[in-house]
């Protein structure tokens, strides 16, 4: 069975981690969860009020980590997911997370990224030259490193895949899954070329 990981931590945001962990699980791949530790996670729910500048934030879901960054062999997965929420804001300083990130742009295999998922990717140096979406108010971040901000739910450039914000997320998946059609990359673990 093909894996896939998703790279996140504490204050992800719930429906960002959990929304593409069950839709790939459902395509039939192997999802694990890689974190700092391999431990349980404390997720968070940001929702948006009439009237408040930016969103709030409650505590969501526990999850549990598969594996810790630092273990993880990225030649053992087919494609990464980066959930938004607060924890690449501390990811995007964890030299494993980048390594892992820099491995699949190496490689131009299948990334999806969104809200501040991106933030990582800045981090490690891969958004220069590239078209990617955002959290919106984080264009700038994209824009520093020499990136293209597009304001959109699904963005796609080559082997990425970007969007917003959890509203964004069946648009995100299903542009995902079509990235990763294009490369190839079904659950069973073959290799389909691009033109079968």
């Amino acid at each position: 069975m093909t894996k896939i990981l998703i790279i996140t931590g504490d204050a992800a945001e719930t429906l960002e981690v959990l929304y593409p962990y069950e839709r790939l699980k459902e395509e039939g791949f192997e999802v694990h969860i890689g974190a700092p530790e391999a431990r349980k996670l404390q997720f968070v729910v940001h929702d948006f009020v009439d009237g408040f500048d930016t969103y709030t934030e409650k505590l969501g879901h526990t999850w549990p980590a598969d594996i810790a960054l630092a273990d993880v062999d990225p030649a053992d997965y087919a494609a990464i997911v980066i959930p938004g929420g607060r924890a690449p804001e501390y990811l995007r300083n964890n030299e494993d997370a980048k390594r892992i990130v820099r491995h699949f742009f190496a490689a131009d295999a299948p990334v999806a990224a969104t809200c501040h998922g991106p933030l990582l990717l800045a981090a490690a140096g891969v958004l220069g030259g590239r078209t990617s979406s955002i959290y919106p108010e984080l264009a700038i971040d994209v824009e520093l490193v020499g990136g293209v901000f597009e304001n959109g739910g699904g963005v796609v450039d080559g082997n990425l895949v970007t969007s917003r914000a959890w509203p964004d997320n069946g648009t995100w998946m299903k542009a995902f899954l079509g990235v990763l059609a294009e490369a190839g990359v079904r659950a069973d673990g073959e290799l389909v070329p691009a033109s079968a």
